[in-house]
């Protein structure tokens, strides 16, 4: 089906724009290549390993088809070869990370519907898929996830997730859904970055011990 193909080709533009953010991460760490290689790896496909092994959906998909990690591998080593030129290229990773979040969320949510599970749950695997590939990068470049602080990241993937399943489990037509979906991710995240709307943070440590 068309929108089966479609929603394919977005996902794997999305795990190689995260491998090549994941590759310029440890770029900044100063990590050799095989470092490199494994933030990258671990970028792409981290949120949708941890969904399959919650979920006890084997085998993972990059176990059962391997050249999924080799394009990974080889898109974290094109960066170190490119990385000179990713400053001009900011705008451009910036709308396909927004539309890989978006298109994580939605195949994490859609993955687990077709397993049977709730919508709540289905939800939350959505935002496992898109934002925890980040946050296990975060964490191995010893650094607090961003989107524990004041990125507008995880509400867009949980946004997003919840709008796909809402429309799926109201007999939504699929494509549409999809089509929906992936948009309104997309443009959510995108005024976010423009607009640098964010959640309160909480400062134990100032006085008042607000959010601010």
């Amino acid at each position: 089906m068309l929108e089966v193909k479609v929603i394919s080709a977005l996902w794997f533009i999305g795990i190689l724009a995260e491998a090549m953010t994941g590759a310029l991460a440890a770029g900044k760490k100063q990590m050799d290549l095989f470092g490199v290689v494994i933030i990258g790896c671990v970028t792409a496909i981290g949120g949708g390993t941890l969904r399959d092994m919650l979920l006890g959906n084997y085998p993972i998909i990059w176990i059962e088809n391997v050249h999924y990690l080799l394009a990974i591998a080889a898109a974290s080593l094109l960066t170190v070869m490119i990385a000179p030129l990713m400053r001009y290229l900011s705008r451009l990773f910036l709308a396909i990370d927004a539309i890989g979040l978006a298109v994580f969320s939605i195949v994490g949510a859609q993955k687990t519907l077709m397993l049977g599970f709730s919508a709540e749950i289905s939800i939350v695997m959505g935002v496992v898929t898109g934002v925890f590939g980040g946050v296990i990068r975060d964490i191995l470049c010893n650094q607090v996830p961003l989107v524990f602080k004041k990125e507008l990241y995880a509400l867009v993937s949980l946004a997003t997730a919840a709008l796909y399943v809402v429309m799926k489990l109201n007999g939504g037509i699929e494509w549409v859904s999809l089509s929906i979906a992936v948009i309104f991710g997309f443009c959510f995240r995108m005024l976010a970055i423009r607009y640098r709307w964010s959640i309160p943070q909480f400062d134990y440590q100032n006085k008042s011990g607000s959010c601010h």
